[in-house]
This record gives C-alpha cells, structure tokens and sequence, in this order.
C-alpha cells in the first residue's frame, strides 16, 4: 500500500513538474500506438499469407521499412536542428498515413514495397524528431522520467491494439487485414490534430545562442566521439535482437515454426505492453540515481532469458505448451524492456549540445534503423530454410554481446551523463 500511495503521489510530482507542451505531447501516444498495435504483430503474416509472397521476400520487404527510415534519418536530423521539429513531426506523420493506406488495399509486391518505403521515411523522420520535440520542452531529471512514462503509454496503445488486433484480424477474412490497417491510419490523426492546433506554436527549433558563428557539425565528426559510437553501436545490436525481430521473426516463429494462432500472438503483444505499463513507473524508482549502462546490461540479461523460453515454443508446436511460452515470453521481454527507454534516449539527449540535438537523436535513430534492417532479413532468411533453432541461438549470443558493449560504453560517460547523481 505504500509502495503504492508513494507511486501515485511520484506520477503527481511528475505531472505537476511538466509544462503544458510536455502534457499536451503526452496526451495522443496512447491513442496512435494504439493503431500501430492493429497492424505490429501481424503485418509480416499479411504480406505472406494474404498477399502470397514469399517468407524470405516478406521478411526483405519489412527491412525496406528500416532501409527507407535510415536513409531519411540523417537529412531529417538536420532539418529538425535547422527548421524545427514540429514541422518534421507533422511530415512523418502524413508519410505514416499514407503508407498505412498503401498497405492496406496493396495487391502486387511493388505497391506492398511503396507501402513500405513510406511507412520507413514516417519511421525516419519522427524519431529524431519526436525525442529532438521532448528535449525542447521537458529539461534535467523530469526528461530521464518523461522517456520512461511516455514508452508506457506507447506500449499501452501498441498492447490495447494488439489485443484488438489479435481477436480481429484472421488469415480466414483478408478484409480484417485491410481494416487493421486504415484503423491505424485513423488513429494517426490524432497526434497531426495536436501539432495543428494546441501546439502550433511549438517550433522545436534548436537553440544556436552562443554557437552562431560556429561550422556546421557532420554526423562523421559526432561518432567521432567514442560514446556516441559506442552508444550507436548498442543501439543497432539492441535493435537487432529486439524490435527488429518482434516485428518480424517472433510473428513468423510463432506462426510458422511454434504453429500458434494469430490470436496467441495478439494476447502475447498485449501482455508484453500490460508488464510494461504494470512495472514502468516502478522500475523508475528502481533504476534512480544508478548507473545506466548496469540497467541496460541486466535489461539484455532478460531479453537473452525471454529468447529461450520463445525458443522453446518451437520444440512443442501448435500445443497448449507453445502457447504458454509465446506468452510468457511477451511478458519476460516487456519487463526488460522496462529498462530501455529511461537509458539509451537518455543518454543520448544528456551528450547532445542543445544546436546538434537533431543530429545525435538521427545518429541513434539510424543505428535503430540498421538494426531493424538485419533482423528482418536474418530472421526471413533462417526461418524460410528451416533454421529455427539457429535463429534463436543468434539472439540469445547477440544478447550476451550486447551487455559486454554496454559495459564498455560505460568507460567513455561521465557519471552525470550514466544516471548518477
């Protein structure tokens, strides 16, 4: 109970502690991820088993997503530090628009390809955009807490719509595909409704006092910084074993190799955002004042655990025991995921001078970007030649792997910069 009335009173500190643009910004994520969770898990199984296109074609067509965003990624970073993140933010969301309105009544793999390309440039831009958009308004340890309550809310939209999606959508009735994906073009009205109106006086421009005579940076001579580097190169290998695969391997594995039903994929998705949601908020507390590269070191500890136990599903396909384990893995991979969002961001936004933010929020989002490339790829690739068990194997040592980087990243931060105090 005091655990409780002390979270309860933390969420007040912290709202009181926003400025009205940080509430405002707050306030659509969950009604336009929830649109997003309608097509996340099931949009590898549309393209494959509805539209006939190969397993291994399938998965590059979802890589053209994260090719399409890396090569935006840097130009968008650029445009956000020179006219402003609000207009980058209302460009990809019309981009994110248009290309769920492609996927939705695509019938040839070039309109599906089409689709893709605009749902990547929609990725591209409004990552860096959006994070460069918070910085703006939200400063000092409200911001650490702002990344970390905003990827609940995002999670809460992805898992309600996933739970929606998964009770839905149905490979017998190809029209629910269709309807998941103009759906998730409605929902996005809903953050391009905010940038017109209640903050359309929100430049999100970066501030350049001080720094009018200096050359403009390149993003060569930003990595040319070991932590930014190290921090990219985290970036793309948690990418890699992480959103790049739920998006692609773990909906096809479950599908195909554990022989679960979309169904159990959607109640996967929705548990994995409810532990999110549930444990946020707490592990906030938890991680406060700690160092940053420790958490993200455990937080991979728990993604290689979540791997095996998904991997199992594929030793007892199509069983009740297949379906506990995709489930429980939704769950163990979302509490891990509790410790991503308040370390790399922050990070990132804490070695970002105030006139490059832009281009070090575009530098993590292209190392994303690369990440969600492979995994795709890899997971078509293995999956298509009967390799379950060696697709599994990558993502477990890409696990391992990723919190020995961490760790060396951890020598080139300051302590403020690693979350001490």
């Amino acid at each position: 109970m005091t655990s409780t009335m002390d979270e309860r009173a933390s969420l007040r500190a912290f709202w009181a502690a926003l400025p009205t643009e940080g509430r405002w910004l707050l306030s659509t994520v969950g009604i336009q991820t929830l649109g997003r969770g309608l097509t996340l898990p099931f949009t590898l199984i549309y393209i494959n088993r509805i539209r006939g296109i190969d397993l291994d074609v399938a998965g590059l067509l979802m890589s053209l997503i994260f090719a399409a965003a890396f090569a935006v990624t840097g130009p968008g970073g650029s445009l956000v530090d020179r006219i402003g993140a609000r207009l980058m933010v209302i460009a990809g969301t019309l981009s994110a628009i248009a290309g769920c309105l492609v996927m939705a009544f695509a019938s040839t793999i070039w309109t599906i390809a089409l689709a893709c390309v605009l749902l990547g440039i929609a990725n591209g831009v409004s990552w860096p955009a959006f994070n460069a958009l918070i910085s703006h308004v939200v400063t000092g340890r409200t911001r650490t807490q702002y990344f970390g309550i905003n990827f609940a809310l995002v999670n809460l939209g992805i898992g309600v719509g996933g739970l929606l999606g998964g009770l839905v959508v149905s490979v017998d009735r190809p029209a629910t595909f269709t309807a998941a994906f103009v759906g998730n073009a409605v929902c996005l009205l809903a953050p391009l409704a905010l940038m017109l109106g209640p903050l359309r006086l929100l430049h999100g421009r970066a501030d350049r006092t001080g720094h009018e005579d200096a050359a403009p940076v390149s993003y060569r001579q930003i990595l040319r910084h070991p932590a930014v580097a190290w921090v990219s190169g985290v970036t793309f290998l948690g990418a890699f074993v992480g959103y790049g695969q739920i998006e692609a391997g773990m909906p096809a594995f479950a599908h195909e190799i554990a022989r679960v039903s979309t169904r159990v994929i959607g109640m996967s998705f929705a548990l994995n955002t409810l532990i999110i949601v549930a444990f946020q908020f707490w592990m906030l507390r938890v991680i406060d004042g700690r160092r940053r590269t420790r958490v993200f070191m455990v937080m991979a500890a728990v993604w290689g655990l979540a791997w095996i136990i998904f991997g199992l599903s594929g030793l007892v396909p199509g069983g009740a025991s297949a379906i506990a384990f995709v489930i429980v893995y939704g769950a163990v991979f979302g509490f891990g995921e509790t410790m991503l969002q308040p370390t790399v961001p922050a990070i990132v936004n804490d070695l970002a001078p105030d006139h490059q933010r832009g281009r070090y929020n575009a530098l993590s989002s292209a190392s994303y970007q690369m990440g969600s490339i492979v995994g795709p790829v890899v997971a078509g690739v293995m999956l298509d030649r009967h390799l379950p068990g060696g697709f599994i194997a990558v993502l477990v040592v890409g696990c391992a792997v990723l919190a020995l980087m961490a760790l060396q990243l951890e020598r080139h931060l300051t302590p403020e910069v690693n979350g001490l105090p």
